[in-house]
C-alpha cells in the first residue's frame, strides 16, 4: 500500500467512522475486496520470502567475522519474520543474542532477549516469556529499548488476561498490564505510533472506551500508516464496536485489517479469527468457514499455538452450524420435493392427456402427407419418364443419322470396291493376254532352237538369240503397261 493510498483510506475512513454511520452495503464490499485480496495471499508471500532471500544472500556474501553486521542482519531477517513464521524469527533472535554475548554488549544482549521474548509470546508460550523477561536487566538501557521491554511486558499480561477470561484473574492481569503500559508511554515518543496505540490500548482495558475510540480514530486519521500498523489499529479498534453491538462497523474494521496483514503477509495476527467469528454470529457461515480455514492456515504457517486453540475451538461450531443449516435446507428441500412432487404428477397426466391429442393429429397428418408424397411419387415418375421419351427420341435421331453417315459410307466403299474390282479385272485380263502371248513367243523360240539343235544349225541358234532385242522387249512391256494404266485409270493426269 503506497502513502497516497493510506492518506486516502485515512480521510474516508475517518469520515465514516466519526459519523458511525457504517452500512452492511459497505461491509460487504469491503469483504468483497477481501476476497479478491485473499486470491493473491501466495504472491504476496512470494513478495516476502524474495525479500528475506537477498537479505539472506547479502548476508553470507560479506565476512562472517564481522560481529556487528552480522547482528547487524540477523536483527534484519528477525524483523522480516517477526509476524510471518514464529520458527525463522526465534533462530534469528537466537543468534543476535548469540552475537550480542560474543560483542559483550549488554544494550544488544538485552534488545535481542526482547525480541527473543516478543516470538515466544507470539507464539503463545507465556511462561517462556515471563521466566526471559525477569532475566532482562534494563540498568544503563537506551530508553527506545526499555519501552519496548515494558510495552512486551504489558502484552504479555493482557495476553494472559485474554486467556484466561474470568472475572478473577483477568483484571488482575489487565491492571499489571497497564502498569507497565504506563511505564512504557513515559518513554515512547508522544509523536510515535506506539504512544498512540498503547494509549488506546490502555483506554479499553481500564474501561475508558470513548477515550480510547477517540484515539483510535485520530490515529487512522493521521495517516502514515504502514500496512502492519493500520490493521493493529483497525483490529483494536473493532473490539470497541463489537462492545456497542455494530457489528457492521467491526465487520469493516475487521476487514480492512485482514486486508493489510494479507498484504504484509503477516501470519501471526487475530484479525481473520475475529472476523469469523463476528459473521458466524451473523449467519453467514458460509464465508465464516472460509475465513477461518484461512486464519488456520496463517496459524499453523507461522506456528502460533495460542491462536491454534482458538481457532480449533470455533471451528466446530462454525462446521456444526454448517450441518444444521444444511439439515435445514434438507427438510426445505423435501417439502419442496414433495411439493414438486405432486405438480409433477398433474403435468405428466396433462402431459399424457396432450400427448394422446397430439398422436391423433399426427396421424392425420401423417395420412395427409403420404397421400401428398405419393402425388408428388406420381408427378416425379411422370416427369421421369417425359425426360426419358425425349433423350430416347434425340437418340433415335442421332441414331438415325448416324445409319444415314454409315449407309453414304459404305455406298462410298462400294464404288470403290467396284473400280478396284474392274481394275483387278483389266489388269488380270492384261497380263493374261501379255504373258500368253509372252508364252506363245517362247514356246516357238524354244521349238525352233530345239529344232536347230536337231540340225546341228549351230550359227542359226546363234543368230535366233541374237535377234532377241531385250531393249525392244522392254519398251513393248512399258509401252503395253501405260497403254493398260491409262485406260484403267482415266482420270490420271500424264
Amino acid at each position: 500500500m503506497n502513502t497516497g493510498t493510506k492518506y486516502i483510506l485515512a480521510g474516508v475512513f475517518s469520515l465514516v467512522i466519526i459519523s458511525h454511520c457504517f452500512s452492511q452495503s459497505i461491509a460487504t464490499a469491503k469483504l468483497d475486496e477481501l476476497n479478491r485480496t485473499m486470491e493473491k495471499a501466495a504472491d504476496y508471500d512470494k513478495e516476502k520470502q524474495a525479500v528475506i532471500a537477498d537479505i539472506q544472500r547479502e548476508m553470507l556474501s560479506g565476512s562472517s567475522n564481522d560481529l556487528l553486521r552480522q547482528y547487524d542482519f540477523c536483527i534484519r531477517l528477525y524483523n522480516n519474520y517477526k509476524v510471518f513464521k514464529y520458527d525463522s524469527a526465534y533462530e534469528y533472535a537466537r543468534k543476535s543474542q548469540a552475537i550480542a554475548y560474543q560483542l559483550q554488549s549488554p544494550a544488544k544482549i538485552a534488545y535481542s532477549s526482547i525480541l527473543l521474548d516478543f516470538t515466544l509470546l507470539s507464539s503463545g508460550m507465556f511462561k517462556e516469556t515471563d521466566d526471559s523477561l525477569k532475566a532482562i536487566q534494563t540498568r544503563n538501557l537506551d530508553d527506545s529499548i526499555k519501552a519496548e521491554f515494558y510495552a512486551l511486558k504489558a502484552r504479555c499480561f493482557y495476553d494472559l488476561a485474554d486467556y484466561a477470561n474470568d472475572a478473577y484473574h483477568t483484571p488482575a492481569y489487565n491492571i499489571e498490564g497497564g502498569a507497565y503500559v504506563d511505564t512504557a508511554l513515559t518513554l515512547f515518543s508522544p509523536a510515535s505510533f506506539s504512544y498512540s496505540y498503547y494509549t488506546g490500548l490502555r483506554d479499553i482495558r481500564s474501561g475508558n472506551i470513548a477515550e480510547a475510540q477517540t484515539n483510535f480514530e485520530k490515529l487512522i486519521a493521521g495517516g502514515g500508516l504502514s500496512e502492519h500498523e493500520l490493521a493493529l489499529t483497525t483490529s483494536t479498534l473493532s473490539d470497541i464496536y463489537i462492545q456497542h453491538n455494530n457489528t457492521d462497523s467491526a465487520i469493516y474494521l475487521l476487514a480492512i485489517a485482514a486486508i493489510a496483514d494479507i498484504q504484509s503477509s503477516t501470519k501471526e495476527t487475530s484479525a481473520m479469527l475475529n472476523l469469523a467469528q463476528l459473521l458466524y454470529k451473523k449467519g453467514d457461515v458460509k464465508d465464516a468457514s472460509k475465513y477461518i480455514e484461512f486464519a488456520i492456515n496463517d496459524a499453523a504457517f507461522y506456528g502460533a499455538r495460542q491462536r491454534k486453540v482458538q481457532l480449533i475451538a470455533i471451528l466446530p461450531l462454525i462446521e456444526a452450524e454448517k450441518i444444521n443449516q444444511v439439515e435445514s435446507q434438507k427438510k426445505i428441500l423435501i417439502t419442496y420435493a414433495v411439493g414438486i412432487t405432486f405438480l409433477l404428477v398433474i403435468v405428466i397426466l396433462l402431459a399424457i392427456t396432450v400427448y394422446r391429442q397430439v398422436a391423433k393429429l399426427k396421424q392425420a397428418q401423417k395420412i395427409i402427407y403420404e397421400a401428398h408424397l405419393k402425388e408428388h411419387a406420381i408427378n416425379q415418375q411422370l416427369a421421369e419418364t417425359n425426360t426419358k421419351l425425349s433423350e430416347m427420341h434425340i437418340k433415335e435421331q442421332h441414331i438415325n443419322e448416324a445409319l444415314a453417315e454409315t449407309n453414304g459410307k459404305l455406298s462410298d466403299v462400294n464404288t470403290k470396291l467396284t473400280e478396284a474390282n474392274k481394275i483387278k479385272e483389266e489388269y488380270i485380263g492384261y497380263f493374261f493376254n501379255a504373258n500368253s502371248e509372252f508364252f506363245n513367243r517362247i514356246e516357238r523360240f524354244k521349238k525352233s532352237v530345239e529344232q536347230k539343235i536337231v540340225d546341228r544349225k549351230l550359227e542359226e541358234i546363234k543368230f535366233l538369240v541374237n535377234n532377241i532385242n531385250l531393249r525392244r522387249e522392254k519398251e513393248d512391256l512399258l509401252r503395253n503397261f501405260d497403254k493398260a494404266f491409262f485406260e484403267t485409270f482415266s482420270t490420271f493426269c500424264k
